[in-house]
């Protein structure tokens, strides 16, 4: 597994096919801040409840200068699907072979309700209009991440 990212690091760079096909490269969104969260898989109870969260908060995120984006190791259509039945308002991208999931250290061992297993570890780093870590947070809980993560960026 890679160490975890840290405020100061550059944030590797990808290109990843969203729900529709379309290629997203974080290079192509320097000059904007990026809010890039990993989840373990769409239309599950927890992932649909951050991501519904996201949608709900996403006017003031993008007020405040931010774009957002998912990444789960779920293929473009499963992606759509989430996406139309949500009404999520940001892109969902697909990384099956967990290279970005690794690259984050968002893949590797977690506790999962009282067993240790591999799978996403759901994380959700900042990235600043340089392509610079700004706030890297690992092992975040569905449930409210979005309100702490708007007081940690000072938006509330």
């Amino acid at each position: 597994m890679t160490d975890r990212l840290a405020a100061g690091d550059t944030a590797p760079d990808f290109t990843l096919p969203d729900q529709d096909g379309v290629q997203h490269s974080l290079a192509d969104l320097r000059g904007r801040k990026v809010i890039v969260y990993f989840y373990p898989a769409a239309s599950t109870p927890g992932c649909t409840t951050e991501a519904c969260d996201f949608r709900d908060n996403m006017s003031s995120l993008q007020a405040a200068g931010y774009e957002v984006l998912g990444i789960s190791k779920d293929e473009p259509a499963k992606l759509k699907t989430f996406q139309h039945e949500q009404a999520l308002t940001f892109p969902l991208l697909s990384d099956p072979d967990l290279a970005v999931h690794r690259a984050y250290a968002a893949w590797g061992e977690k506790n999962n309700y009282g067993k240790i297993v591999t799978g996403t570890i759901r994380s959700t780093i900042v990235v600043d209009e340089d392509g610079v870590v700004q706030l890297p947070l690992y092992n975040v809980k569905a449930t409210g991440h979005v309100a702490s993560l708007r007081k940690k960026l000072g938006l509330v």
